[in-house]
């Protein structure tokens, strides 16, 4: 427990800043509007450096912060139920996919852990910004493939990374 603290306090102040700078944070925003022309869905990106000593103590999950993070940034709030929360806990070097109803129904939900996969090991490499860049890609393509629209699709949540 007492190194899971540590962590999380040297990732907050020494290591994320470094690697999501604000340039990246705007390719990265970037890369969320293109990814969602063409489909009915929603991508959230949110990072979050580390967790409050708080949420440490009481034990909190990667899992469990990101099902909170999804409900607090409504990711849930679209038209089709199809929004895509893809968090990032760095001081965890954790990755989830939290989606909602609209897309557990469809087979798309059958890719996630391809994706997670994906982006697990661009992070692993440290190639931060190359692994957010393809998850977004390939979430835009999946939804692409299952909620496709013909309609220019209005843009229900905000495109920038979220950092918490």
């Amino acid at each position: 427990m007492i190194q899971r603290f540590v962590r999380h306090l040297w990732c907050v102040y020494w290591q994320a800043p470094r690697i999501f700078t604000q340039r990246t944070r705007a390719v990265l925003a970037d890369a969320i509007t293109r990814a969602e022309i063409g489909h009915a869905g929603e991508i959230c990106l949110v990072i979050e450096a580390s967790l409050t000593p708080w949420q440490l103590w009481c034990g909190l999950s990667a899992h469990e912060r990101a099902i909170e993070v999804f409900s607090r940034q409504r990711v849930w709030d679209t038209e089709h139920n199809s929004g895509l929360l893809i968090y990032l806990l760095l001081a965890d070097r954790a990755v989830e996919i939290v989606a909602d109803r609209g897309l557990c129904k469809k087979e798309i939900s059958r890719a996630w852990p391809d994706l997670l996969g994906t982006l697990r090991e661009a992070l692993s490499a440290g190639q931060f910004e190359v692994g957010c860049l393809g998850a977004i890609d390939t979430a835009g393509q999946l939804m692409r493939q299952y909620f496709p629209t013909a309609e220019p699709g209005k843009n229900e949540l905000p495109n920038d990374v979220e950092w918490l």
